[in-house]
C-alpha cells in the first residue's frame, strides 16, 4: 500500500478545513495597469488613397480597435519587470461632406497608435508540454530557457474627440528625387480617446474551495404566451414621455422597477 507523503497532502492533514480544496491550473494576474490615452492628431489613411478635393466637412461615424499587436521584452537590470510595446489599429468610418446640408459620402480608414508600458512578470526557468501541443517557455541558443509572461490588454470602444481636414506628407520613393517631392496629401486628422488595461499573467496551480454540483431550478421551458400577452405585461414607459429638465437629471438616480409582476 502506497501512502501519499507529498506537501500537499500534509497540508491537507495540517488543515481539515482544506478536505474540500482541489487544485485547479489558472493565469495569475502578476502585475497590471489602467490608462486612458488621448491620441491627438493622428492622421487617417484613407482606403480611398487622398481625401477629395471638394470634401469641406468629416464627421466621425464609427471608431473601433480591429486589432493590437504586442511585443514584450525582460527590462534590462530590472529582474521580473517586462517592458510591453502596443500597437493599436483602429477602423474608422467617416462620413464626407461636399456642403454641410448635402448627403454624406462615406468613407473609411486605418488609424495606427503605440505606446509602452512596464509591468512586473515574475520569472520562470521552466518549460511546460500540453498534449494539444502548446508550449510554454523556449530555448535560446544559448541553450537557456526563456519564459515570457503572457499579456493581455482590454480596450473599450475608443472615442473620436476631434475629426479635421489635414494634410500630411505623401510617401516618397526610394528612387524618388528630392527636387521632385510630391506636394501634401490632403487627409483626415483625428483625436481619439482611449480607455485601456494591460496585464501581465502566468499559469499557476493555486487550491480553491469546491462544493457538490447542483442541479439548476430554473425550467427550460418556452414562453407559449402570444406577442399581446408579453406585450400586455410590459410596464408602460411613463419616463419617455416626460423629458427631464437639467434640475430632474442632476438628482441621484432611483432604482429601476421591474417590469416583470411590478
Amino acid at each position: 500500500m502506497n501512502l501519499d507523503t507529498s506537501p500537499m497532502a500534509e497540508e491537507f492533514d495540517r488543515r481539515p478545513d482544506m478536505r474540500n480544496a482541489v487544485p485547479i491550473k489558472v493565469s495569475r494576474v502578476f502585475d497590471s495597469c489602467s490608462d486612458r490615452d488621448c491620441i491627438s492628431n493622428v492622421p487617417v489613411i484613407l482606403d480611398s488613397g487622398e481625401l477629395p478635393c471638394n470634401v469641406q466637412l468629416v464627421k466621425s461615424k464609427c471608431v473601433k480597435v480591429a486589432d493590437v499587436c504586442m511585443r514584450i521584452e525582460p527590462v534590462p537590470f530590472n529582474r521580473g519587470f517586462y517592458n510591453i510595446d502596443l500597437t493599436f489599429t483602429f477602423r474608422v468610418e467617416l462620413l464626407a461632406y461636399t456642403c454641410a446640408s448635402g448627403q454624406p459620402q462615406l468613407l473609411t480608414g486605418t488609424v495606427y497608435a503605440s505606446k509602452s508600458s512596464i509591468l512586473y512578470g515574475s520569472e520562470s526557468n521552466t518549460q511546460t508540454f500540453y498534449s494539444n501541443g502548446c508550449q510554454t517557455g523556449s530555448t535560446d541558443e544559448c541553450c537557456e530557457v526563456v519564459n515570457l509572461p503572457t499579456a493581455n490588454v482590454q480596450v473599450v470602444p475608443p472615442l473620436a474627440l476631434e475629426t479635421k481636414i489635414g494634410t500630411v506628407c505623401r510617401q516618397c520613393e526610394p528612387c524618388q528625387k528630392p527636387d521632385s517631392m510630391p506636394p501634401a496629401m490632403r487627409t483626415v486628422i483625428m483625436t481619439l480617446g482611449l480607455f485601456s488595461v494591460i496585464e501581465l499573467t502566468r499559469p499557476v496551480t493555486v487550491m480553491v474551495p469546491t462544493f457538490d454540483y447542483t442541479i439548476p431550478s430554473k425550467e427550460c421551458n418556452i414562453d407559449t404566451e402570444t406577442p399581446c400577452a408579453v406585450f400586455d405585461k410590459m410596464r408602460f414607459p411613463t419616463e419617455e414621455f416626460s423629458p427631464m429638465t437639467l434640475n430632474d437629471s442632476c438628482k441621484p438616480e432611483r432604482q429601476p422597477e421591474c417590469a416583470c409582476g411590478s
